[in-house]
């Protein structure tokens, strides 16, 4: 019982410190997307490269696709394949990145003002 008393605030805490999480620019790419000529880089990503440049599943992009949630998407050419812009991408990841409170220290409930649970100048 005095051992979990003992803990400090440090040990306690989940996640890295808000100085550890990067926010990169949108315009820069975080991975690099070769195309079928060597080194050149594609400004276009079906899903299954899209997927796999985002670490994700194919089926999660569908799934996202279907709920208009997700990375901006779009059909190309006759056959309709659905598209995602690389440029597109980067910028959701870092929209991602903005709404997650564990790297935006000014959505940190830590760093929110205190609030009453009630309001004291109502009268009954």
């Amino acid at each position: 019982m005095a051992v979990a008393a003992a803990r400090t605030a440090q040990e306690l805490t989940v996640g890295p410190p808000m100085s550890e999480c990067p926010l990169p620019d949108p315009s820069v790419v975080v991975r690099s997307v070769t195309g079928p000529i060597g080194g050149v880089r594609k400004a276009f990503l079906n899903v299954r490269e899209a997927a796999e440049y985002l670490g994700l599943s194919p089926h999660t992009l569908y799934v996202w696709r279907h709920r208009r949630q997700g990375p901006p998407s779009f059909r190309m050419g006759p056959r309709g394949r659905v598209m995602y812009r690389l440029e597109e991408l980067n910028a959701w990841v870092h929209t991602q990145e903005q709404a997650d409170s564990r790297c935006n220290s000014a959505l940190s409930p830590v760093n929110a003002a205190a609030q009453s649970r009630f309001d004291s100048t109502a009268s009954a």
